[in-house]
């Protein structure tokens, strides 16, 4: 990835302004201000850590995502499967008349619209999987660790 920026130093455009060619790359290289803010020790974290410490790292960090995915899960299919027994006992009591046909035409309108959204943003979805698959290759051991550790997460 290689970025350059120009700046023009006249403020009237004319067709002989100078530009300077600033090559971020090189900049970053020159001025260390990744290892001032974060250490000397700041890169991929393969170079950091250790095979183990890695897989820990990974194995609790899993772990506790899977747990907390497994409790909000629970929480959420409780709220709306609470939400339409309720709603069904109020039809059937006869304190709520739905309007089953107005309830199919919304869901098939909402199901048209994503579809629309999903077909654009298809672009940008491709762009992140294939950030994520660069980042777990590149950090193979942690992310083994942390799909290992949400699995027990959520087992647990």
């Amino acid at each position: 990835l290689r970025m350059s920026f120009f700046f023009s130093f006249s403020e009237h455009e004319s067709e002989d302004e100078s530009y300077e060619v600033l090559d971020l790359t090189e900049y970053a290289r020159r001025h260390h201000w990744w290892n001032r803010l974060f250490g000397r020790s700041s890169g991929p974290i393969v170079e950091k850590y250790s095979v183990a410490t890695q897989i820990v790292m990974g194995g609790v960090t899993g772990w506790c995502a899977g747990f907390l995915f497994q409790k909000v899960g629970k929480l959420a299919a409780t709220a709306v499967g609470g939400g339409f027994l309720l709603l069904q006992i109020a039809s059937h009591s006869g304190y709520v008349q739905i309007d089953w046909k107005r309830v199919e035409k919304d869901v098939n309108k909402a199901k048209k619209q994503l579809k629309k959204r999903a077909n654009k943003a298809a672009p940008e979805i491709n762009t992140l999987i294939e950030e994520s698959t660069e980042f777990i290759k590149q950090n193979i051991v942690v992310s083994s660790g942390f799909v290992g550790g949400f699995l027990l997460g959520m087992a647990s």
